[in-house]
């Protein structure tokens, strides 16, 4: 690590002591109750970034940990540090919960950058890319092609390239150009060659100018060499190498790289909106525009031109990031995609439930409810459920809630089939689900168009429930079957996250449903349910709930223990709930995938809580509650995370499990194998610091993710 990275992490008040915290320091106030919730957020970032260096994991998907971490900062910056560096300008004083100024945040968060960023560069320049270079798959330099390559590729980019080029020059009739967000740009100085300044006297001195060149997205990043398809240069280094074409009659200087990230969160203001939709469309067109937030250069550009866009761009010394090797990773995703099993997770297909197809899917719900453990399970049998509820003409209705669908989705094209089928339809589509809105918007357009009944949610919520009523007439009577999950309906990261669906046709949970489509419509001010816990109206309550009760069964000398699997833990009030449990000799075991600001371990506060992480092959998604309840064993499952938005300011459903074999299947099965895993595992302990977990001695590596490709759910 560089000397200058080691002195600024030196100064940070962070690094000051080794010693992990007792409940004495908790109550002095040296340690706080609480871990920053963007610091924790940035530790998740780091565990995915510690997969690239992980030697167990074959090549390429060491790279696609590389591209999904660079993805990941693009998204931190546009949204938490771009919050942060809002509450600067508007001179917030109000401290986070582990009793930091919003400056205070920023700085610390670069400091924890920064030897990122470093560990980064060396992992995929020193490690990734020459072993993938000894496999046949090389990203060469310019220089290294040979004269006939070097022909090839100025032919390519005269015919490719070059139209599709703007070069935009700086000086008193053009100003400083706008970049785009995310885009990778080239800047360079530009003179006059001898020969042109002195052609022509009378048209005064060609001063020294800034050029950007942005590097076009319409042409693909890693350009083959030839005929390879195993063998590419940089778009950018062919771009430079011929960078003369672009400037005849001048002397173009060096090309160097630089990106920029802009601020992205949308802020809506439904209580002054009109029309929502449109509203939502004026705001995405605005985040092309928003604040820059962060300047990433090339390491090896001159401080002149770094402190030059720096000004223009309106950013500090600290919004600076100096880059080795090639900016913006995630374009390297296209490597993945070569077909070299060999450099790959062994692939697995999906198991087909029993059940499906041998049976109508309404048989099978009635019979029994049903549990699916995706990407474990095929997603088929959600899709399934969805075109039989539109084929079978029993069924007059069916509610979804969408909240990301994906743009290819076959959700929205079978509700417009039911709909034109004269059945009745309901979506209800969230527009404002981050970096979802576009697609979400063209899916709400068509569906209206094609007569479903679109609705958008509740004014100051987002509906993030992941829920599907489908209303049948059997007989004399109608009934209801219930889909309810941790995953979001798209078909396409149903392949790549971890979630749990409940099928039922539970009579109480069918009502609720109702009356919470009801709610969602504005026709009811619904503040009771039967079986069903919901944000913002009983989620909260009954989950507090729930945890007191394992106080009073420990209490009592009755079994009690809390296993709680879920994404982010950062609701204080929750937090101290569970500080009260552990106090009172609850056990406490939290699979947490990202922010977590429990501070577990701590003697008198938290010695009995542990919290572990998973980063594995597939993002953990699913959200799964265990209470003991005296012996008396209560699984939940739903879409909520313990967050202050997740239980007050978002639709959230969480159903619970009653079927005994499915209830086994979480508690005895899915939920301990979490628990036992050694080889994906990291751990965090009262300081903060996630420490990996391995092996001990005598006892066998084991992979959670792995475990369950080969283990579904119990027939």
């Amino acid at each position: 690590m560089s000397s200058a990275i080691n002195e600024e992490i030196r100064s940070s008040r962070l690094y000051d002591t080794a010693r992990l915290p007792t409940l004495d320091s908790v109550a002095e106030g040296t340690v706080r109750l609480f871990f920053n919730r963007e610091l924790s957020l940035l530790n998740f970032h780091a565990r995915v970034l510690a997969e690239s260096s992980n030697t167990s994991n074959p090549l390429l998907e060491r790279l696609k940990f590389q591209a999904i971490f660079s993805s990941n900062l693009d998204e931190f910056f546009m949204i938490r540090v771009s919050g942060l560096k809002e509450e600067v300008d508007g001179n917030v004083t109000e401290l986070s919960p582990d009793g930091m100024t919003p400056s205070e945040q920023l700085h610390e968060l670069r400091l924890r950058l920064l030897p990122l960023l470093q560990q980064q560069s060396e992992a995929l320049n020193n490690e990734i890319l020459p072993e993938l270079r000894r496999t046949g798959i090389e990203v060469t330099k310019y220089e290294q092609l040979d004269h006939h390559e070097r022909k090839h590729m100025g032919e390519y980019f005269t015919e490719n390239v070059l139209p599709v080029l703007t070069p935009l020059a700086v000086d008193r009739s053009h100003p400083f150009p706008y970049i785009s967000p995310s885009s990778l740009n080239l800047g360079l100085m530009v003179g006059a060659s001898p020969e042109s300044s002195s052609a022509d006297p009378s048209k005064g001195k060609f001063e020294p100018r800034f050029v950007r060149i942005k590097v076009p997205s319409v042409v693909q990043r890693l350009v083959p060499v030839g005929l390879s398809t195993t063998r590419f240069v940089l778009l950018e280094d062919v771009i430079e190498a011929n960078v003369d074409k672009l400037f005849p009659g001048m002397v173009p200087g060096p090309c160097y790289r630089f990106r920029v990230t802009r601020d992205a969160d949308i802020e809506i203001r439904e209580s002054e909106a009109g029309d929502l939709l449109s509203l939502i469309q004026q705001e995405l067109r605005k985040r092309r525009f928003g604040s820059p937030v962060r300047l990433e250069v090339s390491a090896d550009m001159p401080s002149e031109m770094i402190q030059y866009l720096s000004q223009s761009l309106d950013l500090s010394e600290g919004d600076v990031y100096k880059v080795v090797g090639p900016l913006a990773i995630q374009d390297f995703m296209s490597l993945y995609h070569i077909d070299r099993p060999d450099l790959k997770d062994e692939p697995f297909k999906a198991a087909t439930p029993q059940w499906l197809g041998k049976e109508s899917i309404f048989e099978a719900i009635s019979n029994r409810d049903i549990l699916v453990h995706h990407p474990y399970d095929s997603y088929e049998a959600v899709t399934e459920f969805i075109n039989a509820a539109v084929e079978d003409e029993n069924v007059v209705a069916i509610k979804m809630c969408l909240y990301r669908t994906g743009a290819g989705s076959p959700i929205p094209p079978a509700l417009i089939r039911a709909t034109e089928q004269g059945k009745q339809v309901t979506a209800l589509i969230e527009l404002k689900a981050r970096f979802d809105e576009e697609p979400n918007i063209e899916w709400a357009q068509q569906l209206d168009e094609a007569g479903v009944h679109v609705v958008y949610g509740i004014i100051g919520l987002k509906t993030h429930g992941k829920l599907t009523l489908v209303v049948r007439r059997e007989g004399a009577a109608l009934r209801r079957y219930v889909h309810i999950a941790s995953g979001n309906y798209n078909p396409t990261t149903s392949c790549t996250y971890t979630d749990v669906g409940l099928f039922t046709a539970d009579p109480e949970i069918g009502a609720d449903a109702t009356d919470l489509f009801n709610y969602l419509t504005g026709c009811t001010r619904q503040t009771e349910y039967r079986k069903l816990l919901v944000a913002p109206v009983n989620l909260r309550e009954k989950m507090t709930e729930l945890i007191h009760r394992e106080i009073e069964h420990r209490n009592a000398g009755r079994e009690a223990r809390i296993v709680a699997k879920f994404n982010r833990l950062a609701d204080k009030q929750i937090i101290q709930k569970l500080y009260e449990a552990s106090n009172a000799g609850v056990e406490i075991d939290l699979i947490v995938r990202g922010i977590c600001m429990l501070r577990p371990g701590v003697p008198g506060l938290s010695e009995n809580i542990t919290v572990r992480s998973i980063v594995g092959r597939f993002l953990e998604h699913s959200r799964i509650f265990h209470f003991k309840n005296g012996g008396d064993d209560e699984v939940y499952i739903g879409s909520a995370d313990w967050m202050s938005r997740n239980l007050q300011n978002r639709i959230e459903v969480v159903a619970p499990v009653k079927d005994e074999s499915l209830k086994s299947y979480l508690k005895d099965v899915v939920l301990p194998a979490y628990l036992r895993d050694n080889a994906k595992a990291h751990e965090l302990n009262a300081g903060g610091e996630y420490v990996r977990v391995v092996a001990g001695p005598g006892e066998s590596r084991f992979d959670s993710q792995a475990f369950f490709v080969g283990h579904t759910v119990a027939e």
